[in-house]
């Protein structure tokens, strides 16, 4: 993999670790300022589906660094383009059904590192 690449997979890495913290531990505080459509008192209901939505987001984060880690590059590649898939699913599907912006912070930089991984 090229510098460039590792690179976009480890600040998408950071990003979902940081998602992880954002769903597991400060839903109820800095939820409501995130999702500001959403009313104020859905986010102590969802606390439990947020915290479970946050490990995944934290699967998703340690399977990209894995990914920097292993020594075959071809096995390197074709794992971090599975968690890069992933991720771009996810933010597609969340810009859809969540928010817009989803797809600016995570589905479009998962298609510039996929994009930068299929041509380095």
């Amino acid at each position: 993999m090229s510098l460039l690449a590792i690179l976009l997979i480890l600040c998408i890495a950071a990003l979902h670790a940081f998602i992880l913290y954002f769903e597991m531990f400060a839903w109820e505080t800095r939820g409501p300022r995130v999702f500001r459509q959403f009313d104020r008192d859905m986010f102590p209901k969802t606390k439990v589906m947020a915290a479970n939505q946050g490990l995944y987001n934290g699967f998703l984060a340690a399977g990209l660094i894995w990914s920097c880690l292993i020594g075959d590059p071809i096995w390197a590649q074709n794992v971090a383009l599975f968690f890069l898939g992933c991720v771009l699913v996810a933010g597609i599907y969340g810009a859809a059904t969540a928010s817009k912006r989803i797809l600016y912070v995570q589905a479009l930089p998962a298609a510039a590192a996929i994009l930068v991984l299929m041509v380095s």
